[in-house]
């Protein structure tokens, strides 16, 4: 008996043992997060940009070039992300969805599955919407914005006064004045007049210390540029002295048909221009915003290539997981919005670039449709966690293995007032749905034979847009769990601005059950200068 317990026991040790070195055995994550970072990189296929250690990255990893956020704002987008799931609702769709609701889901977040699995979690700068993670005054006090999740979180030590200032930080410590301070700055000093410079000394200084860490670790890097201001010194506004090219004065319009156009209200609201300046009606003025926007860019990539030398030297590459990320795109004139808060292609479209040890066919692009939600379970599968039931997100694993492996599913992506798209790797549908489920606008656009959007197809493909429209209504969202009464509805998509009608008769269609507005989009929209 004795024999036998001894021998029990030995093997319960061993198992446990060996438990413990495979978590110690398991790869860290750097995940750096970049806001409002739309494909104008590099290695992206955009000429005029110039983002060097992007590029460096992204001829060792995996670059997605179809990556599609779930939601075009800040907080939303990353909530979807921690979470693993489309938004389920209206509060999902906000600023606040990571605050309101973390209780739902917040133990089975990201960052808190991690932990839960033996890694130290760290966030640095932006990683949820508030950096630092507090929600309090000025983002400086109480309560978290996700309890539980993180070993720390913090932002580092600078001359801006609160993690508000940071977030729109001018140079050397000035905080931006709502609705009077400029929309871009070029101050002519060092990297460290910004605060990104400083985001990258703190993760370096932190690599240092992980580098002796016991356990693995998942760190979130998160940086503040090219979200507005479009603010970098100097240097990195000369380095782009040569402009950035205009766009299609068809592409820079105000879409003729019923759209999803708004006034972009951050852009024009939230920061103070000139008198008579609109970038809109000022070919020199929209020149230099989108000059700006490309200094900040640059000025971002230089710090980013910092932490990840610093991974390097470290010793710390060959067993950690890398994945950049960013919350969404910007639109820089095109449909005449400056701006995200919209459902076309360069607000949800962002670069998504992921390195995992021993990956296969490095430096080669993946064109496959992927999502936001996909980033949680491919990390807990790269780094050998089981995968929460109930994610809505797939493994990129097959896509990582073969970069020719085809699209598995369809982008989807949501905004307020009842505003839902889907996006297959040739077209997108954009619809707005009123409270009885029918579709009161429908946009559609062919990326094979219109890349930029300029003509809203619909009309000459009702077939597609019932097609889109069925993908849409079998998409998980409570809304639809609780507006489940189905209203026959017409699509009213041939009406140009002027309220002429075009020719040809519009499709019946049944109307997507998951649509309902909401007071929390109803006040979403009317306070679109808050959304950042």
């Amino acid at each position: 008996m004795t024999s036998l317990l001894s021998l029990s026991f030995l093997a319960l040790a061993t198992a446990v043992s060996a438990t413990a070195v495979s978590a110690a055995d398991r790869p860290n994550v750097l995940f750096i997060a970049i806001d409002d970072l739309r494909n104008d990189v590099g290695a992206f296929g955009a000429a005029h940009a110039k983002t060097p250690e992007l590029d460096a990255l992204a001829e060792t990893a995996r670059v997605f070039t179809h990556h599609y956020v779930q939601v075009p704002t800040c907080g939303a987008s990353r909530c979807a992300l921690l979470r693993g799931r489309y938004p389920t609702e209206p509060v999902h769709r906000s600023n606040n969805a990571i605050r309101s609701t973390h209780a739902d889901w917040g133990a089975r977040s990201l960052p808190a599955w991690f932990r839960r699995h033996g890694y130290r979690t760290l966030a640095l700068g932006k990683i949820t919407h508030h950096p630092g993670g507090l929600t309090g005054k000025h983002w400086a006090e109480g309560p978290e914005e996700l309890p539980g999740a993180w070993d720390r979180c913090w932002i580092p030590d600078g001359p801006w006064k609160t993690p508000e200032a940071i977030m729109h930080g001018y140079a050397n410590g000035v905080a931006r004045e709502r609705g009077s301070s400029p929309p871009w700055e070029a101050f002519d000093g060092p990297d460290e007049a910004y605060p990104d410079a400083w985001v990258a000394a703190e993760a370096i200084t932190t690599l240092q210390e992980l580098a002796d860490a016991g356990r693995p670790w998942f760190f979130g890097v998160g940086f503040f540029k090219p979200h507005l201001p479009f603010a970098a010194p100097k240097r990195w506004f000369e380095l782009h002295a040569a402009g950035i090219p205009d766009l299609n004065p068809a592409v820079a319009a105000r879409p003729p048909w019923p759209s999803g156009w708004h006034a972009s209200g951050e852009f024009r609201k939230n920061y103070g221009h000139p008198s008579g300046r609109d970038p809109d009606t000022d070919a020199d003025y929209a020149r230099r915003m989108r000059r700006a926007y490309a200094a900040s860019v640059s000025y971002m990539d230089a710090q980013l290539g910092r932490v990840l030398r610093a991974l390097r030297e470290n010793g710390l590459e060959g067993n950690t997981v890398v994945v950049v990320w960013s919350d969404h795109g910007f639109l820089l004139g095109e449909h005449a919005i400056w701006g995200k808060h919209c459902l076309y292609e360069g607000a949800l479209r962002s670069p998504l670039i992921i390195r995992h040890p021993g990956l296969s066919h490095p430096g080669v692009t993946s064109p496959a449709i992927v999502e936001s939600v996909d980033v949680f379970p491919t990390l807990a599968d790269l780094c050998g966690l089981p995968v929460p039931e109930g994610l809505d997100g797939r493994s990129l694993r097959p896509h990582l293995a073969d970069p020719a492996a085809p699209s598995g599913k369809a982008a989807h992506g949501f905004w307020t007032g009842g505003q839902r798209t889907v996006r297959t790797d040739r077209w997108r549908l954009i619809v707005q749905a009123a409270n009885d489920g029918s579709v009161t606008r429908a946009e559609l656009f062919d990326y094979r034979t219109d890349p930029e959007e300029s003509r809203n197809h619909a009309m000459d493909h009702p077939e597609i847009v019932r097609e889109l429209t069925n993908v849409l209504d079998r998409t998980p969202d409570r809304a639809r769990r609780n507006h489940a009464g189905d209203s026959a509805g017409r699509v009213r998509f041939g009406t140009s601005r002027n309220g002429t009608r075009r020719s040809g008769s519009s499709p019946e269609l049944r109307g997507p059950s998951w649509a309902s507005v909401t007071k929390e989009d109803s006040k979403n929209d009317h306070e679109e200068t808050h959304h950042e």
